[in-house]
């Protein structure tokens, strides 16, 4: 058990955390800290948090585990913000969904306590965010990567690990460079397509009337497209390069289905339709899909 969790991001994610700790008594006190203090405050009210503080410093003040759930782009200020209060005794993690540019933050940010830190992507969300959404049960069965450096102590990656498992999760630990490539297509690439793809048809002198008329296909394919914009915005940036090689190959792929369409070829369209179709039908979360 832990004695104190210091979270530095009161919403979803940290939130969910931070209550998940609660559920499965492996905390005793949450210490939190938003950058809003009525999302501070509003965490406090529903039992989220135990303690609202007033700074990120002060958050991890005689915490001996702490949870950076702030969108991507703000690492950086936030490790600067806490390095002088982490100690050799704490373990830091991150929630964030790319693990490079996190990782290069840490470096600049906590400099000399670089090893308390363990790079952490759980594979769980809603489109919902804020602390409001909150849900003890949000990581249960659900991934979570780790992606450890060559600074961080061993005995972190097990504390992280068994962290993760309490709550019921599923751990995996792979590099920084494997996850941004996986996730730029799984996850990061998708996203992109959902709002491009709702930009494309609102932007239709129809596009109103095409939306009044959806249904499930829609609702199914641009769920995602209603992701926080902010976090989105961040992500995309900071996986840039790899998201970006993978569109080419979803180019190529969308190419090739154009393709039998404008040749009017009907076996082969159906043939490329049933290759996907069966990859998808044998897929869970967790498991390879073999591409026939």
């Amino acid at each position: 058990m832990f004695e104190q969790l210091g979270l530095i991001g009161c919403g979803l994610m940290g939130g969910s955390f931070a209550l998940a700790l609660k559920r499965a008594r492996l905390v005793k006190r949450v210490v939190g800290y938003s950058k809003s203090p009525s999302t501070t405050e509003r965490a406090r009210q529903l039992g989220v948090i135990d303690v609202a503080a007033p700074s990120a410093l002060l958050a991890v003040s005689g915490a001996d585990l702490v949870l950076i759930a702030v969108p991507v782009g703000a690492s950086e200020a936030t490790f600067k913000a806490i390095r002088h209060g982490i100690t050799d005794q704490m373990l830091v993690m991150d929630v964030g969904s790319t693990k490079g540019d996190v990782i290069e933050a840490a470096r600049r940010g906590l400099q000399d306590q670089l090893g308390a830190f363990v790079p952490a992507h759980p594979i769980a969300g809603k489109e919902l965010a804020g602390v409001e959404h909150a849900d003890a049960g949000l990581y249960a069965g659900r991934q979570v990567v780790l992606t450890p450096i060559k600074a961080t102590r061993r005995s972190n990656v097990q504390r992280a690990t068994q962290v993760w498992t309490g709550v019921g999760a599923k751990v995996v630990t792979m590099t920084a460079e494997a996850h941004d490539s996986a996730f730029a297509a799984v996850s990061h690439l998708p996203h992109l397509l959902a709002f491009a793809f709702v930009k494309a048809i609102t932007a239709q002198p129809d596009g109103h009337r095409f939306l009044e008329l959806a249904g499930p296909g829609f609702r199914d394919f641009t769920r995602i497209a209603a992701g926080d914009p902010a976090m989105w915005r961040d992500v995309l940036l900071a996986n840039r390069d790899q998201v970006l090689q993978h569109s080419l190959a979803f180019r190529a792929a969308l190419s090739q289905f154009e393709a039998l369409m404008n040749a009017g070829d009907t076996q082969g369209l159906e043939d490329a339709i049933a290759a996907a179709s069966r990859v998808r039908s044998k897929w869970h979360p967790g498991a390879a899909a073999s591409p026939d």
